[in-house]
């Protein structure tokens, strides 16, 4: 699919050099399920890969994730969830600067209204969403959309709720890691009877990373290389432990 935003380039014999806008294109996948589809996806960034393809700083990986079971009180978990988790989130996920105006963290304004009004229904949570906008709400590229947690895919009748937080990459593992990080904050947005949007104190990045993955599903062998990528970047140490004298 063409994509504007995109700063095209190629390799020549060898090297990166500018290429023209027939380059400036993205991979948009039909709709997957986890179980059914990542192994295939999975092989396909290989075949890119070995094939040549290479990303850079200018584009990203959107994960758009179904909302058809969501309610106001799942959104405005997940909205929390976001706003609590988003220093580590970045932070983790190495989130290129040149691509933070297009996946800005939750702002505090919106979440504070949310939490203030507590809304009821959708139509409420849609009316906070585009406060302080202008233009009209079914433009495609909307501002509101450039947020780590897009909800103007959701309100303009895509029927999904997009995450945006993730560097452009052509690594298999690092890629399944990104999907099963998107698929658990929505498990955990729908199913918590309510969350906050405090923001942790946090001495050592790595354990407190590694706990929330544990408390959100992501245990166990299957999901190893998810804790591992995910926990690359951040300080501390994930065995750390406090213990009383």
């Amino acid at each position: 699919m063409s994509d504007g935003s995109i700063r095209t380039q190629k390799k020549e014999c060898g090297r990166i050099v500018e290429a023209s806008r027939e380059y400036s294109v993205e991979l948009v996948s039909p709709i997957l399920t986890y179980r059914g589809d990542i192994e295939t996806l999975q092989e396909l960034i290989r075949m890119l890969r070995k094939a040549g393809g290479f990303t850079n700083s200018s584009a990203g990986i959107h994960v758009h994730l179904d909302s058809a079971n969501h309610t106001p009180r799942s959104i405005r978990n997940f909205i929390n969830i976001i706003a609590s988790k988003n220093d580590l989130l970045y932070k983790a996920l190495q989130i290129e600067p040149e691509r933070m105006r297009f996946c800005k963290k939750m702002d505090a304004a919106l979440v504070e209204k949310i939490n203030r009004r507590k809304p009821k229904t959708m139509a409420t949570i849609e009316s906070i969403w585009y406060e302080g906008y202008e233009g009209s709400r079914r433009q495609h590229y909307h501002g509101s959309r450039y947020n780590f947690l897009n909800l103007h895919s959701f309100f303009n009748g895509n029927g999904t709720i997009e995450l945006r937080g993730f560097n452009s990459e052509l690594h298999a593992g690092k890629i399944r890691s990104y999907i099963v990080l998107a698929l658990a904050l929505n498990h955990q947005a729908l199913t918590q009877k309510c969350a906050s949007s405090k923001k942790p104190q946090v001495e050592n990045e790595k354990f407190a990373m590694r706990t929330y993955l544990n408390r959100i599903g992501l245990i166990g062998d299957e999901f190893k290389n998810c804790r591992e990528h995910l926990c690359k970047h951040l300080d501390g140490n994930a065995a750390w432990r406090f213990r009383a004298a």
